[in-house]
């Protein structure tokens, strides 16, 4: 019988994604906060899996004053640099956490979740319980998330199970009457594979008001 490799750890796995790479992702912010957040008035905002601050730096620069988190302390490190770069690095905090062990404490205006999904340990009902404990009243709770892997796709490089628009909102039970689904759809986005093959990806964006 032939031993099971050790799991990785999921600090130790995003670390080494940051920090054996150079910048991993564009630097622009996710469209969908775009769509989803633009029309919202400025406050407090947490931006949770951060990576390398985009979000949060767009955030910031729309007048809202961000906590950035996330598990990679190099992902952290690009990140405070793009915010002062743009000007804004006043506006945003940056905390270390491992979602779903630990969360930042306080609630606010925005709280924002994208594609909190990873080939290693998370417990991703625990974080988006947490996420939208988080959220003050009055405010508003976004999640986007994966619906499934990208057309180019043929083998998928890990075992993942996608979640659907009502499994989401089953497995949070959001108290009736306290909150107001004001988007819940699934997106279909361009998506080009590394070796250049053109296809789609679908996520799914839930945007919800507290009252």
């Amino acid at each position: 019988m032939t031993d099971m490799p050790a799991p990785i750890p999921a600090a130790d796995f995003w670390e080494a994604r940051y920090r054996d790479t150079g910048r991993v992702w564009s630097g622009r912010p996710n469209a969908l906060l775009v769509r989803e957040a633009g029309d919202l008035t400025p406050g407090t905002a947490l931006d949770l899996g951060c990576g390398e601050g985009a979000d949060a730096v767009w955030l910031a620069g729309r007048g809202w004053r961000v906590t950035g988190v996330d598990i990679s302390a190099t992902a952290l490190e690009r990140a405070a640099a793009h915010a002062a770069e743009a000007g804004v690095g006043d506006r945003v905090v940056w905390e270390r956490h491992e979602l779903g062990r630990s969360f930042p404490e306080g609630s606010f205006d925005l709280v924002s979740a994208h594609y909190l999904q990873s080939p290693v340990a998370l417990d991703q009902r625990a974080v988006l319980s947490g996420a939208a404990n988080a959220v003050a009243d009055g405010g508003t709770l976004l999640v986007v998330l994966h619906a499934g892997w990208p057309s180019w796709q043929t083998e998928p490089p890990f075992e993942a199970v996608f979640p659907t628009l009502d499994s989401v909102l089953d497995e949070l039970a959001l108290p009736a009457g306290e909150w107001t689904v004001q988007t819940k759809e699934t997106v279909r986005r361009p998506s080009t594979s590394p070796e250049g093959v053109e296809g789609h990806r679908d996520d799914n964006v839930w945007r919800l008001r507290r009252a």
